[in-house]
């Protein structure tokens, strides 16, 4: 019979059996004061392999960085049609699983019911699956798909000559936030659910370890605990550290920009690189601090001060013309849902390739992180249920921020381009970590919610490393987690030195290659899930008709 990694889990009937038990490959030790509960293969692989590309990118830098342009290009050139392809069948998935008689079934089995009241549990969904996105990108997309980019060959308001045509900017904006939405949205979420899915199944209906490798027991069977196995845990460490190292790159770059913005501190990759290093360090105290004193009192004071600084932009700024955006971006969004996901027969190959494609490689990195805490909250839950709010109430919750950043920053623009320095930031000259801050200028109090949006992406920043360490050490530690906290610090330091290396080995295109490089092979595990998570199913309702 498996073992189950949750000491609550009640006995389990399940008709997959197998006698692994939760750690039994690990090495347990002390190095002097430091004591160590590793997983022996899938921890030393992953750790050295982590540390040979972090000293082999420091010693060949401009190498480095022409093989991560490479991968970018092949990526973005090559297999769009592959990504785009990739993230609309999970969401005809995730609608199947809602019609279909498998929705009815509950994480956990019949008799199981929530941990979490609603309110919570979409609590926890929404810091789950965001971070500094929400402040890196709610002005920077919105405008330059409108202006730039233009999503569906939509006609941008600027002529060739600089000149503004009002009749082209209700058409522009409403892509321009539609297009935004594209990549926070039900997309996004779909490969989440797909990955928490997984988990949440195998652990809690079939009573396996909770490891990503265990979704894989219906085709491989007990050979999911040797080197199989051990390849598909590795490939999730790789994809969820380059997620992260991605998002804590972007985090350094609009903490430096803010400090540039509000007290001159010149914008350069050796002040981002103290930047992260000032903020691994803390993120290693909370580490420490543990779950209780550290990532969830940060995640709640994060949660207070994003709350504060939405309304402030909301109220502060011509607040009609923020709720607006949201739902003139919505209205489009669902208008154009279908052409905005087609992988052919588009002319939009800057918007498609340069940004799309970035962000479903984004998404299914980050999926290991979140699947894992997303299943861990919704226990009890029916899949219908899980697979509905797990795609519309983050979501929803996101379209709100962005059109609201997004709206005001139009209007801002198109009011006064002369004077715009979204405009500036975003068109003119390239420098999207200072978008937000271009749309503060215009708004009461610039300094004092500058202010407060860099302390909200360092604290983004903290929470982000620290989630992430966690999940890391539960699969480098065979799936327990309980497993020495210096093995968490230990990851969270390799975090920084990932997101730091590839600031020096060529910035935002380097952070971009991270992610699409670990994202190529791990989709590949993520389609192989969905194949597992039916055949999982098929046996939950034999049983459930027996």
């Amino acid at each position: 019979m498996a073992t189950s990694s949750d000491p609550k889990s009640p006995p389990i009937t399940s008709d997959m059996h197998t006698d692994y038990t939760v750690g039994q490959d690990n090495i347990v030790g002390q190095l002097g004061p430091v004591g160590f509960d590793i997983h022996n293969r899938v921890f030393v692989i992953s750790a050295l392999a982590s540390l040979v590309f972090i000293v082999l990118t420091l010693l060949f830098p401009e190498q480095a960085g022409s093989i991560f342009q490479s991968i970018v290009s092949f990526a973005t050139g090559t297999l769009d049609w592959y990504f785009m392809g990739l993230v609309d069948f999970f969401i005809l998935f995730c609608v199947a699983l809602v019609v279909l008689p498998y929705g009815s079934i509950r994480l956990g089995g019949p008799d199981a019911r929530p941990e979490h009241s609603y309110l919570s549990w979409f609590a926890m969904l929404f810091t789950a699956g965001i971070g500094i996105g929400l402040l890196f990108f709610s002005v920077l997309e919105p405008v330059y798909h409108a202006n730039v980019s233009l999503p569906l060959g939509v006609t941008s308001p600027f002529g060739a000559d600089g000149s503004l045509n009002p009749e082209a900017i209700p058409e522009a904006s409403a892509l321009g936030l539609a297009g935004t939405f594209l990549h926070w949205g039900i997309h996004g979420w779909a490969v989440y659910v797909v990955m928490a899915l997984a988990l949440a199944i195998f652990s809690y209906n079939k009573g396996l370890p909770f490891s990503i490798r265990s979704a894989f027991f219906p085709i491989l069977g007990e050979r999911v605990w040797g080197w199989w196995g051990h390849v598909i845990d590795i490939l999730a460490v790789f994809s969820t550290l380059f997620g992260l190292a991605t998002a804590l790159g972007l985090g350094a770059k609009q903490a430096n920009a803010g400090m540039n913005f509000i007290f001159g501190l010149d914008v350069t990759t050796t002040t981002q690189v103290i930047v992260i290093m000032l903020v691994t360090a803390v993120a290693l105290v909370s580490v420490w601090r543990g779950l209780e004193g550290g990532v969830k009192k940060l995640s709640e004071i994060n949660m207070v001060l994003a709350v504060l600084f939405f309304f402030f932009v909301l109220f502060a700024g011509p607040t009609l013309v923020g709720l607006s955006g949201f739902w003139t971006g919505l209205e489009t969004y669902v208008k154009d849902f279908i052409p905005l996901s087609a992988p052919f027969g588009r002319d939009d190959a800057s918007y498609r390739q340069a940004w799309t494609i970035f962000y479903w490689a984004w998404w299914v990195s980050w999926a290991p992180f979140v699947g894992m805490f997303i299943a861990r909250v919704s226990r009890g839950r029916t899949i219908r249920e899980f697979v509905i709010c797990v795609l519309l109430v983050p979501s929803l919750f996101i379209f709100v921020w962005m059109g609201v950043f997004g709206g005001i920053a139009l209007d801002q623009l198109y009011a006064d381009p002369a004077g715009s320095l979204v405009k500036e930031y975003v068109i003119d000259n390239y420098s999207p970590e200072l978008a937000l801050f271009g749309m503060l200028d215009r708004l009461p109090m610039t300094g004092l919610m500058s202010t407060l949006g860099i302390i909200l992406a360092l604290i983004f920043f903290v929470t982000s490393s620290d989630s992430g360490s966690l999940v890391i050490d539960t699969i480098t530690a065979g799936g327990k987690i309980d497993a020495p906290r210096p093995q968490r610090m230990f990851w969270a330091t390799v975090e920084g030195l990932i997101a730091i290396v590839l600031l020096l080995g060529g910035g935002l295109s380097a952070l971009q290659a991270g992610v699409t490089a670990t994202a190529i092979p791990f989709s590949i595990v993520m389609l192989l899930m969905c194949y597992s998570i039916i055949k999982a199913l098929n046996g939950e309702l034999r049983r459930i008709r027996a």
